[in-house]
């Protein structure tokens, strides 16, 4: 911001009432960038309670699924059957942004391919199988939302507090300014009329 000590002129009020101006708009873009940023969030929030319903019913059923598995092989037996192979499973991630944050989504695309047989096969193996595969994949659009949250509480405070600076502290201080230079020109200009006025007086 220009200098408040600096010599009154009326070229000095334009420029102080620009830069005025410039930082409103400035605030006001964060402003709405904020709004934009706190509905996102709240989507955000939304998806992720969806999807962590999910996933708490998903490890409930692995839960329920293991027990069964442990019961029917006891804990040993169940170590000796093949795990999901997910040697070829890869995230794939749909990038976005939204007011220069970087977001995405993510799954997990996985093709899974039939595991080696084994030796004491078991409907209870196999569904404790697919109930943990299942909590694998879903915990990748989990981490992804979660990493979006962060990114956009991280920026919404930051354009928060710069919003506030100009709000409370900039704006404030440039147009005590411009009041300040603006009084000290009608005080001049009035000094200048009476200076004149004096002079013209006859006699004097």
């Amino acid at each position: 911001m220009a200098d408040v000590d600096v010599t009154p002129t009326r070229s000095v009020v334009l420029e102080l009432k620009d830069e005025r101006r410039s930082m409103h708009e400035g605030y006001v873009f964060l402003d709405e960038k904020c709004l934009l940023l706190a509905g996102e969030m709240l989507r955000e929030l939304g998806r992720h309670a969806a999807l962590r319903r999910e996933a708490d019913a998903a490890r409930r059923d692995a839960l329920a699924a293991l027990e069964a598995a442990i019961a029917r092989h006891g804990l040993e037996g169940l170590q000796t059957h093949p795990p999901a192979d997910m040697g070829a499973a890869r995230v794939r991630r749909t990038p976005r942004t939204l007011m220069g944050v970087r977001l995405q989504d993510a799954a997990l695309a996985w093709d899974a391919p039939p595991p080696p047989p084994a030796v004491d096969p078991s409907p209870e193996a196999e569904a404790c199988r697919r109930a943990h595969a299942r909590l694998v994949a879903l915990s990748v659009p989990l981490a992804a939302i979660a990493g979006n949250l962060e990114r956009l509480r991280h920026e919404y405070r930051r354009a928060a507090r710069r919003a506030r600076a100009l709000q409370d502290v900039l704006l404030p201080e440039i147009s005590a300014a411009v009041s300040s230079i603006e009084t000290r020109l009608e005080e001049l200009e009035q000094e200048d009329a009476i200076w004149m006025r004096q002079g013209a007086t006859p006699g004097r």
